[in-house]
Order: C-alpha cells, then structure tokens, then sequence
C-alpha cells in the first residue's frame, strides 16, 4: 500500500506503540492474528483447486471452521475447576516441542467446570504471531509445535490440572472464520444495540435492502460450495449454482468469500471506529484505532507483507490485479504494472482516518469511510466489466461466466440504490445462466450511476490490451474521466493543503502585524525549498512512497520537515 507525501505529513507522534506494517500502513495495535485470515483464504482456494467433491468439503470446513486465527484449545480436565476461571486469568503449560506457554484466559467457567477454553497468546512477530494453526485444516497443513502438548500439565491460576482424553490434532480450533464475517452481520452490522449504536451500517443497509438477507455473503458463497442456488426473500440477485459444474462454482467460492464477506466485514471495522470514537483523551483512543487496525489488516491480509509487494489473496491483491487490466496502476494511475492508484488513495484514507480517531478528532471519520467505501467498490467494478468483455467478446465460457457473476453480486447493490433499472441490466446480463451477454450495455449501465456511487471513471479506466498497447474497442475509459479525476485530485490537494496548520514559533504572534508582508523573506525560501524536497525539482507534485520506506525514505522526509517514528 502505498501514501502520498502530503499524507505523511499529516502523521502525528503517538504515545501508543507502534508495531509490524501491513503492506506500509503502521497500525497502533497488535493484529497479527487478524492479519492471518487471508491464509484461511489460501487454505480453502487450495482445496478448490482439487476439484473434487472432497475438495470442496474440505474447502467449506475451513470457510465455517478456520484454522489460522484466533486459535484457541477446548481441554476436558480430569478434574473440576477448584475456583472460577475469569477472563484475563493466568494460564501455563508445556507446548508439544517443550517450550513454556504463558497466556491468560479469553474465556471463562465456573468452580466444578472440567471443560475450558484456553486462547494461545499472539506475538508481534507476523511470521511467528503464534504456533497452533490446527481447525478444519487438513492435517498437511497443521501446526502443532506451539499448541499444549499432550499428557502435559496445565496451571490454572497457580492450581495444576491434567487431561487424559486432549487430542493435540482434534481439540484446537479457531474462533475466526471466513463465514462468521457473514453470519455476524445481523448483530454486527444490522441491529442497533448498546454494542452497535451506528447500526444499520450505511453500506451494509444497501446490501441487506437488495438482497433481503443480513447473511447474503455467507448464503452466496454456501450455494457455491453446495452447488445450489440460493432464495433471497427479495428475489433480487439469485444465483443458481446447480448450473455449474466444479470451475464456476469454484469461482463463485472463493471470489465470493473474499470478495463478499470479507469485504463487507473491513468496512464494518471502520463502521465500529466510528462507533467506538470517544472525544476524551482516553489511552489515545486505543479502542476505535484497534478497530480501524483490524479494517485494514483485513483488507491487506498477512501475505502482502510488510510493504504490499507480496503475493496476497484478499481485497490489496484485487486492486493491484485489476489495475493491471485496466491501466490503473501507479501513483498516477495510468501504468499497468505496480501498485494500483486505488491503493494509493486508499492508504491515504486509512493514515488519515488513523490519524483522526488518535487525535480525538471523531467527526473527521465519517468521509474517510465513504471514500474508503466509494474507492474499494471500483475493482469490483472492473471485474465485472472485465468478465463481460471475457464472454461477450472473447467467448468465455463457465469459468469467465461465474467470476463475471461474483464480481457483479458484490456491487451491485450499490447500483441498485442509485437506479433500479440499471441494476436489473446489469444483473440480467451477468447473472448465472444469463441468455446473453452484451458488455456496452453493462458498461453504460454502470457509467450512469458512477456520480451517484461516488466513483470516478479514470479510476476505473479502460480495459487495457497490452499486445496492441491499446484499449479494448469498446472498453475505452469513459469519456471525460480523466480531466474529472485532475479536477477532483486539485480540489484534495487544495483541501489539505487547507487542513495543514500554521506552525509559527512559540514566541511568535498567530498573526503577523498588517504592516508586515504575507510572507516573509525566510519563510518564501523555507517554502521553495520544501517545495524542491517534496518534488526533487521535478513537475511532479507529489512523491509517493511507501509506508513501509527504507531509511532512505525516512530521511527525505525528515529533510522536508516532516518527522515520523518508527
């Protein structure tokens, strides 16, 4: 992920630690292990890839089950609890490789109970964040070192208990899964309460208003594994998985399950910052930055590393793979390889709304959401065009149908809260067992409502034939986007440019005397020199660099003035 310079220097020093970037962005809190649900992704894609009935069983234990986060052992004593386990309390015990485990208690139980669950802690160290993967994996893919070793002893706030019946490969699961971003939705995301003040979520409630279920991700993506189709009470945007074999519903899995629950569960995560966003200078606002933390780990995921240059499986890789179809790519946003534009702007968006909750500035998070929200719609955008093009014109066959009809399910209710009419274009032109397929339509379609999504059209681009070193006849980029996106970029960078205070000395007067010029002789050369720094002498105005810089980076900020810990 990528940020721009002018972003950067609107980063503040914190007193909260800082810990591992995900793709450059330096969260506030620990989330490791939140960062690791993509390698639940890449388990379940790996037994899609089998394609076989078996695969496909195994593929759904670990979208309902997990395996790599949140993993915590279900132990039967041999003997009753002697005192109330609470949550936060001490446990021990020896490993499978011998090494010591000290974690405290995620859950509670009561004197005389002889089953407890025990959460293993998490390390800061994203490589090593813990060292029990086990749930619904299949057993190649088990990490067993770190998780309690049989037949040894555990202590329990300083009283020793043992289990006869603990079965190191059977009895450690995981309490995050693929599927409960989906199946939560309806308390998360829907249903006010103390817990979800902001609920209905505004960009759940358009998806729950079109398909009439709070769990549509999860019921898309269930009907792909099974092969069957699903029955949303609205009757809008079914899909009949019956009429694919294993290729599309393979696609329908899991592009649905990244691109669908996850999807809708980071944008709940920023939602709940909101939530949690408090005016008191309280810990820093740890609580909403841990959320917004979790938003953006969710988005990245543990497999694009520290600066995004990896090879990852959930909604960063989207965005890079589309701008590479689409000509998107780059600080600019018009290369085909590198990082997307979208990327970019998003990283901006989240050091900013970051920057905001660890300022106790609360009213700020509101448009940073709706632009987060706006700017990780437009690949889904891309994908269903992208896929129209496939099968109309290149003849695609069920492969390219089903990731056309993913790719659509997951934005267009967003269309559908802009215009119906479009919406059903759309839908009848990319849903499973369409009659045909005509991509000008589904363009304009989606054209129409751009200004209504808030997406901009350059952002979305053309897509690009790299042999001819052209656009696609008829895939061009719409007409005027670009001169719209510069206009929009000018007006963003006037506006921060805006926001940036005034730093005078402390001895100085906020304003300067009437009869002293607006600028000072010393502050006009400060000016062209950071202006110099910030362009190295170039046209460019801004230089793009990514959070995760070498020290090279941070000293070329540190000779613009602008001081970043790390």
């Amino acid at each position: 992920m990528k940020f721009s310079l002018a972003t950067a220097a609107l980063i503040l020093p914190t007193t909260l630690a800082s810990y591992e970037r995900i793709a450059g962005y330096e969260p506030m809190s620990q989330i490791t292990d939140y960062n690791a649900i993509d390698l639940d992704q890449k388990s379940m894609e790996t037994q899609l890839g089998v394609g076989t009935e078996d695969g496909f069983q195994l593929a759904q234990d670990i979208y309902e089950q997990g395996g790599h986060s949140e993993t915590y052992a279900v132990i039967t004593l041999d003997s009753p609890l002697a005192a109330d386990l609470n949550k936060g309390d001490r446990i021990t015990g020896t490993a499978e490789d011998g090494t010591a485990i000290v974690t405290r208690s995620a859950y509670s139980a009561s004197t005389g109970d002889t089953v407890i669950k025990i959460k293993y802690a998490t390390s800061d160290d994203q490589n090593s964040y813990v060292g029990c993967h086990v749930g619904a994996l299949p057993e190649s893919d088990h990490k067993l070192t770190g998780c309690f070793g049989e037949g040894k002893s555990i202590t329990v706030n300083g009283v020793s208990y043992t289990s006869d019946t603990y079965d190191v490969a059977d009895d450690n699961k995981a309490g995050r899964t693929i599927q409960g971003f989906s199946t939560s939705a309806d308390s998360e995301q829907l249903t006010p309460s103390t817990s979800c003040p902001g609920c209905p979520y505004k960009e759940f409630k358009k998806f729950y208003d079109y398909y009439g279920s709070s769990t549509y991700a999860d019921d898309y993506v269930t009907a792909a594994l099974d092969g069957t189709a699903t029955s949303f009470t609205t009757g809008l945007g079914n899909a009949d998985f019956s009429k694919y074999g294993f290729d599309g519903r393979r696609e329908g899995a899991k592009k649905g399950s990244a691109y669908m629950n996850v999807y809708i569960y980071v944008l709940r995560e920023f939602e709940d910052a909101i939530d949690e966003c408090i005016y008191d200078e309280v810990d820093q606002n740890y609580v909403a930055a841990h959320a917004w933390d979790k938003g953006v780990a969710f988005y990245t995921g543990s497999l694009e590393g520290t600066t995004g240059a990896g090879s990852g499986k959930l909604l960063h890789a989207l965005a890079d793979k589309r701008c590479a179809n689409y000509k998107t790519c780059g600080n600019n946003g018009d290369e085909v390889e590198g990082f997307s534009k979208i990327n970019y702007l998003l990283g901006d968006q989240f050091i900013l709304g970051q920057n905001a909750l660890l300022t106790y500035n609360c009213g700020a998070i509101r448009p940073y959401v709706d632009r987060i929200t706006d700017l990780m719609s437009v690949p889904m955008i891309q994908g269903t065009l992208r896929y129209a093009y496939k099968v109309d014109k290149q003849g695609g066959v069920e492969k390219e149908k089903a990731e056309g009809a993913v790719f659509m399910a997951a934005v267009i209710p967003r269309v559908h809260d802009c215009n119906v009419t479009d919406a059903a274009i759309i839908y009848e032109h990319m849903k499973i067992g369409a009659t045909s397929t005509d991509h000008a339509k589904v363009k304009k379609a989606f054209e129409r409502n751009y200004d209504c999504m808030g997406v901009n059209g350059a952002l979305v681009g053309g897509l690009f034939n790299g042999a001819t070193n052209a656009y696609y006849e008829g895939a061009e980029p719409k007409k005027g986007a670009e001169e719209k996106e510069d206009a929009e970029e000018k007006e963003d960078a006037e506006e921060k440019e805006s926001d940036e205070p005034s730093v005078l000395p402390s001895d100085e007067p906020s304003v300067l005397p009437s009869d002293e010029p607006s600028v000072l002789p010393e502050e006009k050369e400060d000016a062209e020199e950071k202006e110099n720094c910030v362009t190295g002498g170039s046209s460019s105005n801004v230089l793009a660099i990514g959070l995760g810089s070498s020290a090279l980076a941070v000293a070329l900020l540190a000779s613009c003035g602008v001081f970043y810990m790390i």
